[in-house]
């Protein structure tokens, strides 16, 4: 069983990427950052990631559109999303969809800790 967990973080806003990559990496996670859903998808063929981390409104396919992807592709991976546009209809149907967590921006670094923490308990019981 690996014990290096891995992210996934999909967000049109470089900083975002930048802002996360350092703190995940030093709670000891394995981190990649794309900043186009394109990108993100053509990653996503080659390898499933035990978390991702999405923002919700992109160019290109948006957040709902990856978050399907990721659960057509990778069914023991979480996704959490990120959006500054938290409606409670785009939050209800994150959910329905599969998300597992939905963060409003601007999020602090303590509230995504916590969001993965929680989404690797569910994925290393899927492990198991």
């Amino acid at each position: 069983m690996k014990d290096v967990f891995t992210i996934c973080v999909l967000d049109d806003e470089p900083i975002v990427g930048d802002r996360l990559k350092p703190e995940l990496e030093e709670d000891g996670y394995e981190v990649e950052v794309f900043t186009d859903s394109a990108s993100a998808i053509r990653r996503l063929d080659e390898k499933c990631f035990d978390i991702f981390i999405t923002d919700l409104k992109m160019e290109g396919v948006d957040g709902m559109g990856f978050l399907e992807k990721v659960k057509e592709s990778c069914k023991n991976s979480e996704v959490i999303m990120i959006t500054g546009y938290a409606t409670l209809e785009s939050v209800r149907e994150s959910f329905v969809r599969g998300a597992y967590d939905v963060i409003a921006k601007p999020f602090r670094i303590d509230e995504i800790r916590a969001a993965v923490k929680k989404a690797r308990s569910r994925v290393r019981k899927t492990r198991g």
